[in-house]
């Protein structure tokens, strides 16, 4: 690992939705992926462990995707960390609603992987 971490966590309770980033992240080489299905998780993973970006679904089961990207932008520490939100909620207000709770980019499901890739690329490294 350089630096700047490369391990991305993949916050995502669908199994196929999580194994289609994982392949479009792993092709990349430098990413680590790393998948828990909870935000209660998720949690637990970016307190112990150096973590580079964040993918998150929004339908999440108990704590939802916003609150929890709220959750990680009131930690200091996490105040850069790239947070990429995913989601196929058809409601047109709820792009604005992530970016409001602190997301760096929003990708509505269906979604391109290779565009997420790049974001990602972009974040980690600061482009």
């Amino acid at each position: 690992m350089s630096a700047k971490s490369r391990v991305v966590l993949v916050v995502e309770d669908s199994d196929d939705c999580a194994a289609t980033l994982e392949i479009a992240l792993d092709g990349h080489p430098g990413f680590v992926v790393r998948v828990t299905a909870t935000a209660e998780d998720a949690l637990q993973v970016l307190e112990n462990q150096d973590i580079g970006a964040v993918i998150t679904d929004l339908h999440l089961p108990v704590m939802d995707g916003i609150e929890f990207v709220s959750r990680v932008r009131r930690n200091a520490r996490f105040a850069h960390l790239p947070l990429l939100v995913i989601s196929g909620d058809a409601d047109p207000d709820t792009p604005r609603r992530a970016h409001l709770a602190g997301a760096s980019a929003y990708f509505a499901k269906p979604y391109s992987p290779g565009a997420v890739r790049q974001k990602l690329e972009e974040l980690i490294d600061g482009r």
